[in-house]
């Protein structure tokens, strides 16, 4: 028996099908196109190509206006316009998505990857979906060559997909900080990194927060380790509950936490900043009956030019969060935008000091 579907347009959405900020928002905690992270991805693709006997497959994430390739097997490209691609399609439903034959089809009869290489025909795509329900891509099987797909292979696609999405979530795990639910580290540094590629590439604002707990080793001699951990645990709450979708959390160091504001200029990351840091002032840590308060220290910096580099953007933060801590501690310091450097890659001695807030 053939295998059908409907148009995407004729599908019954839920609002988790149609809710776009939020499907973008899952897809970020995902985002990660290290090559060595790429090889379980590799290994799946393959094992659709062999199972269902096509030339092509791929493991593919769609974003507000791309389609990238997070593993492939018989394809060339890794990056295509949201608009050209099949698996758009495939995400707007909760089934598995079939194209018997692309030339006949008027949604894909002009498409470039049908007119052009790959020259695609038949398409049978499943979306990668989150365990909160947001389909974020797809796992589809290519061919040069019309075929009809039946539901048994749909279903073999819909069950390896799955595996896709469980290596994602793994992946998401080992980025996790275990005790406050923030990025770890590496995970944060490598969202940075992406960050401020976007943000000077396209000559946005952006701007980056480092947040340390002031007199931390105290409140740890004082009342003990347990009551250390609660106190980050709901510092780090504090500072999410305020975020957006877009920003992003991260645990840089023991107390030490960042947040990264994507489209937010210095001076509106200040406001978020002050009202973590009074979120964090007024809030009463209950440990076995004891009631710890403790306030953070924040530094601010908006992204530096392109040349200068995510190092510096670090450094300028950390500037600023040193200021913040010699100036009295529980406050937020932006940088002052620094002069560039001179030819000979010193700083210019005239720059100032950064603005007190």
């Amino acid at each position: 028996m053939a295998f059908h579907c409907h148009r995407p347009d004729a599908t019954m959405h839920t609002d988790k099908l149609t809710d776009e900020d939020a499907r973008l928002a899952a897809l970020r905690r995902y985002e990660n196109r290290d090559l060595g992270e790429s090889r379980p991805f590799e290994r799946v693709v393959e094992l659709v190509q062999q199972v269902l006997g096509v030339p092509m497959a791929a493991v593919s994430l769609i974003d507000a206006d791309t389609q990238w390739l997070k593993a492939r097997r018989g394809l060339e490209f890794d990056v295509t316009p949201r608009a050209e691609a099949f698996c758009n399609y495939t995400i707007a439903q909760r089934g598995p998505f079939a194209v018997h034959d692309a030339r006949t089809d008027e949604r894909f009869a002009a498409n470039p990857m049908v007119t052009g290489e790959p020259y695609i025909r038949a398409y049978l795509g499943v979306p990668l979906t989150t365990p909160d329900g947001y389909n974020v891509g797809s796992l589809c099987a290519i061919d040069n060559e019309p075929r009809l797909f039946d539901r048994a292979q749909g279903e073999i696609l819909k069950k390896l997909a799955e595996i896709v999405v469980e290596h994602f979530e793994l992946q998401q795990i080992a980025r996790q900080d275990s005790l406050t639910g923030a990025l770890t580290r590496r995970g944060f540094f490598a969202e940075v990194e992406k960050e401020f590629l976007r943000a000077t590439r396209y000559d946005r604002p952006s701007s980056l927060i480092v947040l340390d707990v002031d007199h931390f080793k105290s409140i740890n001699d004082r009342y003990g380790h347990a009551a250390g951990d609660a106190v980050l645990v709901s510092i780090a709450n504090a500072s999410m509950s305020t975020m957006r979708r877009s920003d992003i959390f991260g645990r840089i160091g023991g107390e030490e936490f960042a947040l990264l504001l994507p489209e937010t200029a210095a001076h509106e990351a200040a406001e978020a900043a002050e009202r973590i840091r009074q979120l964090v002032e007024t809030t009463i840590v209950q440990v076995g009956g004891t009631e710890v308060r403790a306030t953070v220290s924040l530094g601010i910096a908006p992204v530096p030019p392109a040349a200068e580099g995510v190092s510096t953007w670090f450094n300028e933060a950390d500037i600023a969060l040193y200021e913040a801590k010699r100036f009295g501690r529980n406050r937020v310091v932006v940088s002052k935008p620094r002069r560039p450097a001179t030819p000979e890659g010193m700083p210019d001695a005239a720059q100032e000091a950064p603005l007190l807030h």
